[in-house]
């Protein structure tokens, strides 16, 4: 699991003070890129190589809200991992009373850049990605 922290903007948020349903997926972004830089996969990397990692599917529900200056926490796994498709669960809760405020599901495909079609990467390429998706799947309690 990867966790990223982060407090909540002003220009996140809407009249209200409430943050804005399409941030979340931004924090979701960040948190994914985080992740994968863990297990050094470097987004930059890849695309020179000519492999993209776009979004295919995603499932998000919105529980609470989040406000300005709060404090919040993007908790991240990966549920399933292969040579071409990556699935990430997520939970955004609010630091200091644990409320769930979002959870999430995004589905992306190694793809080729030339022509848009799926990719399979090597395994060896992947290998400390594969792991840690083995210990999240041990880990992950949704």
């Amino acid at each position: 699991m990867y966790e990223l922290k982060r407090r909540v903007r002003f220009y996140e948020t809407d009249g209200m003070r409430v943050v804005y349903h399409g941030n979340y997926l931004n924090w979701l972004e960040e948190a994914r890129v985080e992740y994968l830089r863990k297990a050094h996969i470097v987004l930059d990397d890849w695309m020179n190589m000519g492999i993209v990692f776009p979004i295919v599917e995603l499932h998000i529900k919105y529980l609470q809200s989040a406000r300005y200056d709060d404090c919040v926490t993007v908790r991240t796994w990966l549920t399933h991992a292969d040579r071409a498709k990556l699935v990430f669960r997520y939970e955004i809760v609010r630091d200091g009373t644990e409320d769930v405020l979002v959870t999430a599901e995004t589905v992306g495909t190694f793809t080729r850049m030339d022509n848009g079609r799926i990719a399979r990467v090597p395994k060896e390429q992947i290998a400390e990605l594969l792991q840690m998706s083995e210990e999240d799947k041990e880990q992950y309690h949704g």
